[in-house]
């Protein structure tokens, strides 16, 4: 893997950002940033791990909250999810429950269960929390991993 050398001022909220649009449909790896940043040796590794989480639970929240107001959008172009991506998702928590919501991070399935669980009104709270762990843990692992 290429080291990033990104002077300290952006580095942050770069990787905030890339985070934030890797939790919707945007097409963004915080992954890989995380790690090239990481095998710099030139940024905190707890303070990276702090943006990519906050980023990636924010990304989440805009999710949640586009399930719980938006969902008569459902179908449009510019819509993020598909029916059928809302539907499996709506299906796998009906089944598995709200503790789904630590598979947040997940691929593919992650994002479309964040605004499932907005769809199906999860007090934001609790949601917030369970997100935050399996969010916070993904990015934990890549750090340990990393450093």
């Amino acid at each position: 893997m290429i080291a990033v050398t990104i002077p300290d001022p952006f580095a942050y909220p770069l990787l905030f950002l890339a985070s934030f649009g890797a939790a919707t449909i945007l097409p963004f790896s915080s992954e890989a940033l995380l790690a090239a940043m990481l095998l710099s040796g030139e940024h905190d590794p707890a303070i990276l791990w702090g943006a990519a989480t906050a980023g990636n639970v924010g990304g989440a929240c805009l999710n949640w909250w586009l399930g719980a107001f938006l969902l008569s959008f459902v179908g449009r172009q510019w819509f993020p999810f598909t029916r059928e991506q809302i539907d499996r998702s709506a299906a796998r928590f009906g089944r598995y429950g709200i503790w789904t919501l630590l598979l947040a991070w997940a691929p593919v399935i992650g994002d479309p269960l964040t605004f499932v669980a907005g769809m199906l009104r999860t007090p934001f709270p609790l949601f917030l929390a369970l997100v935050s762990v399996g969010k916070g843990g993904r990015y934990a692992a890549l750090v340990w991993a990393a450093t």
